[in-house]
């Protein structure tokens, strides 16, 4: 049976306007100004430089060729774009018959879509699993919006066995880098579960998306618990990888451990290599809701404006 995506949820989120206003117009004009500082906009045409102006704009290569002083006068770009991007792999509907991690990751992005909406942001929206399966181009009409959220709605389904997909995010990122319009807010949901060999591979691709002016924000979707703290009843278990189906027999005490220590390991290899390239890394756990992580990252980025 098709879910839908619960408007009412979206309309309590809309309210943070209201509740915490100065955070997240201080949210918006940060996202305007401070990610885009010194890019966000395009030179329009010469001006004579005026005697007691600041000397910041002087086209000092002009000066060299004409003598004459002229400041750079510049249009600045006042809407962000912002290109919203989901993990849709296997792994992404665990828990199973539960509310799982991409509906977690889909009702943040409508939250998102709500948000930009409201101030006339371009956003547009991405899926990739083992290849990128949609790229929308951002845009900000109504139309747009309907559109983007019934792509949303789809991926509410469900899990289906017999569609399994890994979580391959290289080619994909690397992609979005080119299609994305340049000096776009990336924001990206993934429970990062790729082949752990290839880390290098997945930030050459981050690494891309920086290269092109984008500011990068990775909400690592988790449910902490059982992924993370491995916190299953001590008795035998069946396992099975959701993206590839194979199965594992194991009595959680005897490995507990040493997974959290590798699992733990390698998160935390992501997270500060996130740190060394500039990338928002921001822990999702599922059982802490969508809400209050997206508002402890609009008062994180309040703070920092």
């Amino acid at each position: 049976m098709k879910e839908s995506i619960d408007r009412q949820k979206l309309a309590h989120f809309g309210n943070l306007e209201l509740l915490a206003k100065q955070v997240v117009e201080g949210f918006i004009t940060g996202m305007h100004k401070s990610p885009f500082h010194g890019f966000s906009v395009e030179f329009a045409e010469h001006r004579l430089y005026n005697k007691g102006e600041s000397t910041r704009h002087i086209d000092w290569k002009l000066f060299a060729r004409s003598d004459k002083m002229f400041t750079k006068k510049y249009e600045e770009e006042t809407n962000l774009r912002c290109q919203i991007v989901i993990d849709t792999s296997s792994s992404m509907y665990y828990p199973v018959n539960a509310d799982n991690k991409l509906k977690f990751a889909v009702y943040a992005a409508a939250s998102l879509i709500e948000l930009l909406k409201r101030q006339r942001d371009a956003v547009g929206l991405s899926f990739f699993n083992e290849k990128l399966d949609l790229h929308t181009p951002a845009k900000s009409s109504q139309r747009h919006h309907v559109y983007l959220y019934s792509e949303l709605e789809k991926c509410l389904a469900g899990f289906n066995e017999n569609t399994k997909t890994e979580t391959k995010a290289t080619e994909a990122l690397h992609a979005i880098a080119e299609l994305s319009h340049q000096r776009s807010l990336v924001v990206i949901f993934s429970d990062l579960l790729d082949d752990p060999t290839k880390t290098d591979e997945l930030f050459q691709a981050l690494q891309h998306l920086k290269h092109r002016k984008h500011e990068v924000i990775l909400f690592h979707v988790t449910d902490k618990k059982n992924e993370i703290d491995f916190n299953l009843e001590n008795r035998p278990y069946t396992l099975v990888d959701m993206e590839t189906g194979e199965k594992m027999r194991l009595q959680p005490a005897e490995i507990k451990e040493k997974y959290r220590e590798e699992i733990q390991h390698y998160f935390r290899e992501i997270e500060l290599r996130c740190i060394q390239n500039r990338i928002d890394f921001m822990p999702a756990d599922i059982d802490d809701g969508y809400e209050p992580i997206l508002l402890k990252y609009l008062i994180k980025r309040g703070k920092m404006m």
